[in-house]
């Protein structure tokens, strides 16, 4: 229950009850540039009617299951990327960091003959010590990020080559290894996974409300929280629903969207998280305020590379196979372009995990709604690249409005 008007600080903005409130405050976030996430979910609709309108085959259940298996290993590493763009800092080698950390997972388990377990964990090992390098070299020398990555990028490319030796493809056949892409769940365990997601959210919520009544603010209208449970459910009711008429819940879908979903958690409601929003925003205030901004740096891109690695890993595990090309190509600039597109801001300080979910959907329902319609590689290319530029250019034209509605 909300707390009465006349007890609340004038200071603060609320809105007003009603669907008249509801509309006014919908429109002075809009005039501020919080566009949220409802650019991109509009043209993710537009995208999905297009390619219904030319090919009915675009919505089966079987080319959902094979769309969302296509973006889980970029979409793993966008996640990452995201929290490095938070910082307002950039991470160019992702794409290379997530094929060494497959070669060195394949080569320690076909080569070596290591248990899928260590093998696999040694490959996010790697992932993770690169990320710490990465992090420990910029903050220590101050050397720019896109400077350094542009290095590991280069360096760590060289680093698989080494790693595969003459042979140059390593195929996978462990079957645990293999079946992070291969694994399908049976409907009784994707609603049973369906019920305890909806429980968290609604237990996360009402956390929130009453953190918030415990501190003394205001508490929101309830048909905000309804609609922040609602919405998400019925999304996750509906993908459910299609996953269990083809072949099931892929576990491939399950580690993604869960890294996703405690990502979101983290940077939500734990000091961590506060801690990045804070020094994106801006670092020299976050500094003066006693946040250890080298620290966030460091950790971030920690993680950030971590997370290339198990992108790497659901990669290789859905082609079971390591190759020289692993982690080049188009790998990263899809997964900044998925970060992007999804509403993280390049400024730093706005963004979320679930714009990678997000941008992912955007960049391969495009690029699977293209290979359906049998367009070459170069249509699909400029067309990625203006979704792209027009994301960019919202974001800039967002932060103008914030700026200006500061100063007024």
């Amino acid at each position: 229950m909300s707390a009465p008007s006349e007890t609340r600080d004038p200071r603060l903005i609320a809105d007003e009850p009603g669907l008249k409130g509801a509309w006014a405050g919908y429109r002075r976030r809009l005039s501020q540039g919080e566009l949220g996430s409802l650019p991109v979910i509009v043209g993710l609709a537009v995208i999905w009617l297009i390619f219904y309108l030319a090919n009915e085959r675009f919505l089966s259940p079987v080319n959902l299951t094979n769309l969302m298996l296509q973006i889980a290993a970029m979409g793993t590493i966008a996640v990452g990327l995201v929290l490095v763009l938070l910082l307002g800092e950039i991470d160019l080698s992702a794409g290379a960091v997530s094929g060494l950390a497959a070669a060195v997972m394949a080569i320690l388990s076909v080569k070596q003959q290591w248990p899928p377990v260590p093998a696999l964990l040694a490959g996010l090992g790697t992932g993770a010590a690169v990320g710490l390098f990465h992090g420990s070299w910029l903050t220590r020398l101050r050397v720019p990020s896109f400077v350094v990555t542009l290095a590991g990028l280069l360096g760590w490319q060289g680093a698989l080559l080494y790693v595969l030796g003459e042979t140059g493809t390593v195929n996978l056949n462990d079957e645990v290894l293999i079946g992070l892409a291969g694994t399908f769940f049976e409907p009784g365990i994707a609603w049973t996974v369906t019920a305890l997601a909806i429980a968290l959210q609604v237990a996360v919520v009402l956390r929130g409300r009453r953190r918030r009544a415990a501190a003394g603010l205001p508490l929101a209208p309830w048909r905000g929280a309804l609609v922040g449970v609602v919405a998400p459910s019925a999304v996750l009711v509906a993908a459910m629903t299609v996953f269990t008429r083809d072949r099931g819940l892929p576990l491939a879908v399950v580690l993604f969207v869960g890294l996703a979903l405690a990502l979101e958690l983290v940077l939500r409601h734990t000091r961590f998280g506060r801690h990045i929003f804070a020094v994106g925003g801006n670092a020299e205030a976050a500094r003066r305020a006693g946040i250890p901004v080298q620290g966030i740096r460091v950790a971030v891109f920690t993680l950030a590379s971590a997370l290339a690695a198990a992108g790497g890993i659901l990669a290789a595990s859905r082609l079971m196979a390591v190759n020289q090309s692993s982690g080049s190509g188009d790998v990263l600039l899809n997964a900044i372009a998925a970060a992007v597109i999804g509403g993280t801001s390049l400024f730093g300080g706005r963004g979320s995990a679930w714009s990678a979910l997000l941008g992912a959907l955007v960049i391969g329902s495009i690029s699977n709604g293209m290979d359906l319609l049998a367009l070459s590689s170069s249509v699909k290319f400029m067309v990625t690249g203006g979704v792209l530029l027009v994301a960019a250019s919202i974001d800039a034209l967002s932060r103008r409005g914030r700026q200006a509605a500061g100063r007024a």
